[in-house]
């Protein structure tokens, strides 16, 4: 009794280490002709070549079935760019050496497939299948996923899969995993059984409410978390929710509803993403559990100058990047970080710049002031005094900053810089 269909629609995104194929590049790990002095081995389908005993290429030839004479030694097969409909299973079953599998391009549909179509591939360390007619998957059968402990990334993307459709086994075999792509998806919580081998977990996209602790346990060794655009509000992320990834190096939360920056998050964390919440203060401790962040992006959230403490970025002694564009300031906060190299700060309500929140600012490179309310009139005295390193990247219209009323110290140097605000 064959398993249910949604298993050969899985198969199909099973896609091992390496990057789809693109037009003009190839794939590293497939051996092309020329790579080999010896001659073609005898056994090799009509119209394709065969450079290696352990290599067959049939790309291209508008192939509309499955080539037959295929080698058993094969171990890398290119089948892209025909028009295949369906994969015989008599055929599949006796390339168990397969490594390689480039199936990229045709017209196959899970119809295609019978329903143990891969089950003997199980030495496949790349498979490609973008591009194909492939049904849409709402669940992934039990034990389907068991057998394949030497994937190191899978591709479930753009698919209808739910909470149900998963459950705590689902992952937890495979022992090699590290990338994990479910985004584009309808799950409303994060996946349980997720194993401690993964570094990138993608949940862009879908329903997620609220993470639990409970779900990142065995995902100790997680580093990049992705979390934008679903539905996560004021008690999405409790605190706490992801301390069990000490390690994580990266948190977007892009596009959610959070009205707060999460509290008690890893205190390894490097970038944290939050544009385009409802990010509405920032206290002074708000940051405090996350010293060793390079890079903060608050973009495009509701913060006004009033409820932005003056303590609330003292600790972030190695922040690079800052980026508050998109809010309603009406001045530039105060005790940012010395080590700032980029400050964006375009589509504010800023109406004067004054030289105090600047002061010690000497690496900061690029300063955006676009769409703001400021007038050549509003920057104080020796706004400039110490932004030595200053430079502007800017492609809007840009202005030459004049001289301010004359400045308290003659001899001080005040750089001849562009900076655009229109």
């Amino acid at each position: 009794m064959g398993r249910p269909t949604q298993w050969l629609s899985l198969l199909l995104f099973l896609l091992l280490p390496g990057p789809l194929p693109v037009a003009g590049m190839e794939d590293a790990a497939f051996p092309h002709l020329g790579e080999s002095s010896q001659p073609p081995p005898r056994a090799c389908p009509p119209r394709c070549s065969c450079p290696r005993v352990d290599t067959v290429d049939c790309d291209g030839l508008d192939l509309r079935v499955f080539p037959d004479n295929i080698t058993r030694a094969a171990q890398h097969l290119s089948l892209q760019n025909n028009q295949l409909q369906e994969l015989p299973y008599n055929e599949l079953s006796r390339l168990s050496g397969l490594r390689t599998l480039n199936l990229h391009n045709n017209l196959i549909s899970s119809e295609g497939l019978p329903d143990e179509a891969f089950e003997s591939l199980t030495q496949l360390q790349h498979i490609y299948v973008a591009h194909n007619k492939n049904n849409l998957i709402s669940k992934v059968p039990r034990g389907a996923l068991s057998r394949q402990t030497q994937l190191r990334e899978l591709y479930l993307q753009h698919n209808q899969l739910t909470d149900s459709g998963l459950d705590a086994t689902t992952f937890s075999k495979l022992h090699s995993l590290e990338y994990l792509d479910l985004s584009h998806n309808q799950l409303t919580t994060v996946p349980a059984g997720l194993p401690r081998t993964l570094a990138i977990l993608h949940l862009g996209r879908n329903r997620i409410r609220q993470v639990e602790a409970a779900r990142l346990h065995g995902a100790r060794g997680l580093r990049y978390l992705l979390l934008q655009h679903n539905q996560l509000g004021s008690s999405g992320l409790p605190a706490g929710a992801l301390r069990p990834l000490r390690g994580l190096h990266t948190l977007h939360l892009y596009g959610n509803g959070l009205d707060r920056v999460p509290l008690a998050l890893p205190r390894r964390l490097r970038a944290l993403v939050l544009p385009h919440n409802h990010v509405a203060t920032l206290g002074a401790r708000d940051l405090a559990a996350t010293p060793g962040l390079m890079e903060l992006n608050l973009a495009y959230n509701r913060l006004t100058s009033a409820r932005v403490h003056h303590r609330a970025f003292r600790r972030l002694r190695t922040l690079r990047s800052l980026d508050l564009a998109g809010n309603q300031l009406t001045r530039l906060p105060m005790g940012l970080p010395t080590g700032l190299h980029t400050l964006r700060l375009q589509r504010n309500q800023l109406r004067m710049l004054e030289p105090e929140p600047l002061t010690g600012l000497d690496q900061l490179k690029e300063l955006s002031l676009a769409h703001n309310r400021l007038r050549v009139g509003d920057i104080g005295p020796g706004t400039w005094h110490e932004l030595q390193a200053l430079q502007v990247r800017h492609r809007l219209v840009s202005h030459t900053i004049p001289r301010a009323s004359p400045s308290p110290c003659l001899h001080c140097h005040i750089p001849n810089i562009l900076v655009s605000w229109s």
